[in-house]
């Protein structure tokens, strides 16, 4: 049951929240690494593999054995959970604790995601898409990086877990036509709910982000209303 702590880096644990997974009262772990260096990223101390401050893996399991019956479930977060090849174990060990995991992941590692979606053990899956499949390098910094989200995106959809897709959107990045392209593929895939993150400051290294004229992000109504259209959820987060 503890192969995987060797190898499960975890930067931070939160150890209550409601509002990664509705009706959950939830622990987060934030995992350590990420390949991609997205510019709004505001997780971007998470992003080194071999980053310090490391919360011992045993320190988790001991929070976790002590909030059983508090807690419904454990959401893996990060950083990106899938760069580690830990993941699928922790999650068994997290579930032979009594807990329901729910996963959040940008879809880097197609393989290791679809060993999670077979596996049976995550109840819900919250996938970030960062643009357009052409679009990703201008995001994520790596070439070629759309094809693995693409592939990651159809397997969440065709695994039948419970899922949202969220898409952070700064108009220095993304114009409408992203945001309506982006909701066209997830509707043509057969998702079932997708979520605008408007970009928020806290957090972000980028300075040229954080004082762009073109802020405050906002989504016009019109276009609110024709996303919402397509999905069972949808939702402009961060917006009054």
């Amino acid at each position: 049951m503890m192969a995987a702590a060797p190898t499960l880096r975890i930067g931070g644990v939160q150890p209550l929240t409601t509002v990664e997974w509705q009706d959950r009262l939830s622990a987060v772990l934030f995992l350590q690494g990420c390949p991609w260096r997205c510019r709004y990223c505001h997780n971007h101390a998470l992003a080194a593999l071999d980053a310090p401050n490391l919360t011992p893996w045993d320190d988790v399991l001991g929070l976790l054995r002590d909030r059983r019956g508090l807690l419904d479930s454990v959401v893996f977060s990060g950083g990106e959970p899938t760069l580690q090849p830990g993941l699928l174990g922790a999650i068994k060990t997290v579930r032979e604790l009594g807990y329901d995991v729910a996963l959040h992941s940008n879809g880097y590692d197609p393989a290791r995601l679809g060993d999670v979606l077979d596996s049976g053990l995550v109840g819900y899956v919250a996938m970030d898409l960062k643009a357009p499949w052409d679009k990703y390098p201008l995001i994520t910094g790596v070439p070629d990086c759309g094809a693995k989200a693409a592939e990651s995106a159809r397997l969440v959809v065709a695994s039948g877990v419970e899922h949202e897709f969220r898409t952070t959107y700064h108009p220095a990045l993304l114009d409408e036509a992203d945001l309506r392209e982006i909701a066209l593929t997830l509707r043509d895939l057969g998702a079932e709910g997708y979520y605008v993150q408007l970009f928020r400051s806290e957090g972000c290294a980028d300075e040229e982000l954080n004082t762009s004229p073109l802020l405050p992000a906002r989504v016009p109504e019109n276009l609110a209303v024709e996303l919402a259209g397509m999905f069972e959820r949808f939702a402009v987060r961060g917006q009054e």
